[in-house]
């Protein structure tokens, strides 16, 4: 008799609080402002053009995860999928990588706040004083993200173990606020025109460099690498969805969708209504330097507070994701501690040991980096990749099964109200392939050793390399710990979703478990 997952986390997701977990996860109005800067800090105007390339790339990922989402509904996502496309050894890898980019984004997520507090008071401005620098990539600026990242990681670890209905309602207020400060933000830039849209088709306010341009443009796309990624955490949310079948599939696309048209619209804003492209202030302050400088003191800062709760909506999301994923392997026996890491508080419904460690995680994170002015643009760019691999180790092996079973399709099934799930069809294949192509480029892109990445001193080698180095550090650490931890477990035996009257149960031809 197969094991069956027991329903332990509560069903408190609704179909918008689920829309507001991938939706927060990416978060424009966080992860635009964060580094919009570097990205036209590199690129001048036309790196706007990096982001409908990202942007169609990781929609047609996002496609790909909403088919498997339909047919497995279950918390730790990308683990669990793997393990049944693939194997669960091929499986605990890529959900090992994800931990570790879960973790590592989080941290990033967290010290955006400095991106933004100082610029509505700067008594934020903590490390120095009001009169010290608070840019990012400042030490004092660096200092002070650290220490404003650790307060909010402490804030946003307490919401995640008192009740997933108050992290529902969180991550939803914020995504309200923030959509209508899209809004609002997008309409104020556009009537306060400096110049035309037609500005993107230019490189004014671009670095200086010897190089092609193409590669300033390749690093300029960390920026829309970094934002639109993490649509994947309405799917970590699985089993304390209702409908989950019905409703994580259309969630999915609409965080990739809603995000990419908002984003792009935010980026046009800002160019065009800057007060110069060529002075340094727009490569240096960023989003909250147009922000503040053409909305004025009060709408600006009223802006930047809409920003501010975005970033804690977004913390709170990505922590809620790398907690679910840490708590579906820990199920499995698969990491160390296991007994305490699987453990769901019966009063709260939540994981609560998984939540402090990804949260402690974070903040560990950051207090290594205390004294690393790059230590935004370092973990942001490794962050991404680690995400990046992880979903490189669903798309590949999802691939492979498409190709080997083209003849009959994927599995058939159908949702909770009866209807078919989800199936890109006869345009799996192609899509999946370019998925695929598109992913193996930006995991290059992103850790390509650039030194005004990953070293601003510019002559420390192993910080330089340091994204080859911790990848392959942390896959040789995740070796050891398979090795010891899971062999001497006696491996992985994946449960099945419990089955209702309501879905149809699907044998999951040559797979590792069942569909249902």
């Amino acid at each position: 008799m197969p094991r069956i997952y027991k329903q332990e986390l509560h069903r408190g997701v609704g179909s918008f609080s689920s829309f507001a977990a991938g939706f927060s996860f990416v978060s424009i109005l966080t992860t635009v402002f964060q580094l919009f800067g570097l990205g036209f800090g590199f690129g001048g105007a036309a790196f706007f053009w990096t982001w409908p390339l990202v942007f169609a790339g990781q929609l047609l990922v996002a496609l790909n995860f909403a088919q498997l989402a339909a047919s497995w509904p279950i918390a730790g996502a990308i683990f669990q999928w793997t393990s049944r496309l693939a194997g669960t050894t091929f499986g605990w890898f890529t959900g090992w990588v994800m931990i570790v980019g879960q973790v590592l984004t989080v941290a990033v997520a967290a010290i955006a706040v400095q991106a933004v507090l100082p610029s509505i008071w700067d008594g934020f401005q903590i490390v120095g004083g009001p009169a010290a620098n608070p840019a990012l990539t400042s030490p004092t600026g660096a200092q002070n993200a650290v220490l404003l990242g650790v307060i909010l990681l402490v804030i946003t670890t307490i919401v995640n173990i008192l009740s997933v209905r108050l992290m529902a309602l969180a991550t939803s207020v914020g995504v309200i606020i923030e959509i209508v400060g899209v809004i609002v933000l997008v309409v104020a830039l556009m009537l306060l025109p400096e110049r035309s849209p037609g500005v993107v088709f230019t490189t004014e306010g671009a670095a200086p460099t010897d190089n092609p341009y193409i590669w300033a443009w390749l690093a300029s796309s960390l920026m829309a690498a970094y934002v639109l990624v993490g649509f994947d955490s309405a799917g970590e949310l699985a089993e304390e969805t209702h409908a989950p079948r019905k409703t994580i599939s259309k969630t999915i696309i609409r965080a990739v969708v809603v995000s990419g048209l908002g984003g792009a619209l935010l980026i046009i804003g800002a160019l065009v209504a800057a007060p110069s492209l060529t002075d340094g202030s727009l490569a240096t302050g960023g989003m909250a330097y147009v922000v503040t400088e053409r909305l004025g003191p009060f709408l600006g800062r009223l802006i930047l507070v809409a920003v501010a709760i975005a970033v804690f909506a977004c913390t709170l999301a990505v922590q809620t994701a790398g907690s679910r994923m840490m708590y579906s392997m820990a199920r499995e026996r698969a990491l160390p501690f296991w007994r305490i890491l699987s453990k769901v508080s019966p009063r709260t419904g939540t994981p609560v040991a998984t939540s402090i460690v990804v949260g402690v995680g974070a903040a560990i994170a950051l207090g290594v980096n205390f004294g690393q002015s790059a230590i935004f643009t370092a973990l942001s760019s490794l962050c991404i990749a680690m995400l990046y691999l992880a979903y490189l180790g669903v798309t590949v092996p999802l691939l492979v099964r498409r190709v080997r079973l083209r003849k009959q399709g994927f599995p058939p099934g159908v949702d909770e109200d009866g209807k078919p799930l989800f199936n890109l069809g006869r345009w799996g294949i192609p899509l999946n392939a370019i998925a695929i192509v598109y992913q193996i480029g930006m995991v290059i892109n992103l850790a390509w050793p650039r030194t005004e990445i990953y070293d601003l001193t510019g002559n420390t080698w192993w910080l330089q390399w340091s994204a080859i180095l911790f990848i392959g550090a942390a896959l040789v650490v995740g070796f050891f710990v398979h090795r010891f931890v899971v062999r001497r477990a006696g491996g992985i035996e994946l449960g099945h979703l419990p089955a209702t009257a309501a879905i149809a149960v699907v044998a999951d031809s040559g797979a590792v478990g069942s569909v249902a």
